[in-house]
């Protein structure tokens, strides 16, 4: 069994993926306390499912995209098994983690979206940083960024690890609170390399909180 906050069928809002109808598989538990978090409703609250009654459900959409997302989905045992279960289905899997576990947990083809978590989530000693070098080209790195002090240590992040551009990087400002043409103006002026990946669904869909 695993439990669930809700499934839903929405644009995809991040990652280079941004733009694509996309179904959500959004299960329960987290293990960080993000000060910025937008999800707080999946720390607990959830109903448990079989994988059979979620991949079900999911493939009730006319779209064979999903992304299994959180909280932090690999807190779940059974999440790794339910992901190659959408594969086998003949499903692109994207699987969204939190930077906290092993995400060798999840093998090919599963695309793994990994957060970095910068000084002012308040989570910064929370990252493993041997998922550096568990890092595939297929996979994606992405930092939130609130501010001149995030965008600096994430920069250095990437001086620091490179095998963290093994992947595709992202850096996404906090939405309301650092405007995105002031983040795309710092990437230019320093010549970085990632893609400037503002939330699209907040864009779209501003006062929404669940289903988006």
């Amino acid at each position: 069994m695993l439990r669930v906050n809700e499934i839903f069928f929405s644009i995809q809002g991040e990652s280079t993926f941004a733009g694509l109808p996309c179904v959500f598989v959004r299960l329960t538990g987290c293990n960080l306390r993000c000060v910025y978090c937008d999800t707080s409703s999946a720390w607990e609250e959830g109903t448990d499912r079989t994988p059979d009654s979620i991949w079900d459900e999911a493939g009730r959409y006319s779209c064979r995209l999903v992304e299994i997302t959180g909280g932090e989905p690999l807190l779940q045992p059974q999440s790794p098994e339910l992901a190659k279960g959408f594969v086998e289905r003949g499903w692109t899997v994207l699987v969204e983690t939190n930077g906290t576990m092993d995400i060798d947990l999840l093998p090919d083809p599963i695309v793994r979206i990994m957060d970095i978590k910068c000084p002012s989530s308040g989570c910064e000693e929370q990252n493993d940083w041997k998922n550096a070098e568990r890092l595939r080209p297929t996979d994606e790195v992405k930092f939130v960024i609130q501010d001149r002090s995030d965008f600096h240590w994430a920069s250095q992040v990437l001086q620091k690890y490179p095998l963290v551009q093994k992947a595709k990087v992202l850096f996404s400002p906090v939405l309301d609170v650092l405007k995105p043409h002031v983040l795309a103006e710092w990437i230019l002026k320093e010549s970085l390399t990632v893609r400037m990946q503002p939330q699209l669904h907040k864009i779209l869909w501003p006062t929404i909180t669940r289903g988006r």
